[in-house]
């Protein structure tokens, strides 16, 4: 089984961009679809992105739609989410996520089986 590790958190301001890195290791990475999720305090986690395991396709929720993109390297076990034009309210612990079920991508945390710990984003206005 995939473990994954994030990282590439930070205090930015608004306005600035900002990637993401989650790095891959065991398992056969190029099986695994992935995702990105992210938590607020005092909110739920929230969907943000996510990629098939070929990274031939991938879908956005709408509150992010234009501003994050996900990409995988299958060749270096790594998934990315590029944050542009950062926001206060995008403040969250993100997390990237890992799942066997098939070949598409996948939008509900229930359908994934493994978690990173997660990496803090602070956007400051």
């Amino acid at each position: 089984q995939v473990q994954l590790v994030e990282s590439g958190g930070g205090l930015v301001q608004a306005g600035d961009s900002l990637r993401l890195s989650c790095a891959a290791s065991g398992g056969t990475f190029s099986r695994y679809a992935l995702g990105w999720f992210r938590q607020a305090p005092g909110k739920e986690r929230e969907f943000v992105a996510a990629i098939s395991s070929r990274g031939v396709s991938t879908i956005y929720p709408d509150s992010v739609k234009g501003r994050f993109t996900i990409s995988r390297d299958n060749a270096k076990n790594m998934v990315y989410l590029q944050i542009n034009s950062l926001k206060p309210e995008d403040t969250a612990v993100y997390r990237c996520a890992a799942t066997l079920a098939g070949l598409y991508y996948y939008t509900v945390q229930s359908q994934y089986d493994v978690w990173g710990q997660g990496t803090q984003v602070t956007v400051s206005s």
